[in-house]
């Protein structure tokens, strides 16, 4: 007899047990429910990102390895092109983090430059560094929306001896300025002895051995150690002044 037939006979048919949270979890489609929602967070972290840099100006991010400390070779060089950009009128944007970043956000500082910071959530807790201006401190919880904000706001990059974050966003800016995504930009690589390697590979490998890129997709790559030539490269890269990249 089912819930119907006993209404009829004047049966009483108790409620619908709740779902307990265990069988809520596997009702299908419950993680796609999730997601939905999950795209107003993803879209107040652009927002926020976007508001912020509103008012910026022409911008210059500056990456590197967190493992740095004050005193090394690389974090003197963060500092020094943090205070030569801020001079030349740019901000100065970084991930936010200690090391190099904090020594490219110290430098900017010191000059009265804008200081900006993407910051990230980590699981290892990676605090902003001190030499943030308060009110340009932005703290994201999804890498691709902080990227987002990188390559949209850059009239070029820097890119110190770094790690495995310092490499992925070197490729990603290589690769979405390639494929037209972006618009050109230099991207700098600082420190030869580190990077040189790394370039040769590219260039032998890719280009003159194998023609999986084309001479073209190196014109914005650079490989620098003179912090004031490397003012020189951004600059000679705008004759017609800066824009946003998309």
């Amino acid at each position: 007899m089912n819930d119907h037939e006993r209404k009829q006979q004047g049966w009483t048919v108790p409620p619908p047990k709740p779902f307990t949270s265990e069988e809520l979890s596997l009702l299908p489609g419950r993680e796609f429910m999730a997601d939905g929602w999950r795209v107003f967070k993803i879209m107040a972290e652009f927002v926020n990102g976007f508001e912020t840099m509103s008012h910026i100006g022409p911008a210059v991010t500056v990456f590197g390895s967190t493992r740095v400390k004050e005193g090394d070779a690389e974090y003197q060089l963060g500092e020094t092109m943090g205070k030569l950009l801020a001079e030349t009128g740019f901000a100065v944007i970084t991930g936010g983090g200690p090391g190099a970043m904090e020594a490219a956000n110290r430098g900017a500082q010191s000059k009265g430059g804008a200081s900006v910071g993407f910051n990230i959530k980590l699981p290892n807790q990676q605090r902003p560094n001190r030499y943030i201006d308060y009110d340009k401190l932005v703290t994201f919880e999804y890498f691709f929306i902080r990227k987002v904000m990188f390559l949209k706001y850059s009239q070029a990059f820097i890119v110190l001896p770094g790690g495995f974050g310092t490499l992925d966003e070197l490729s990603e800016a290589i690769t979405l300025i390639q494929t037209g995504k972006s618009q050109k930009f230099p991207v700098i690589m600082m420190g030869a002895d580190y990077w040189g390697d790394f370039y040769g590979w590219i260039k032998k490998r890719m280009l003159d051995e194998n023609g999986f890129i084309s001479e073209s997709d190196l014109d914005f790559i650079f490989i620098e150690d003179d912090p004031a030539k490397v003012i020189e490269i951004i600059l000679s890269f705008y004759p017609e002044g800066y824009s946003i990249n998309f």
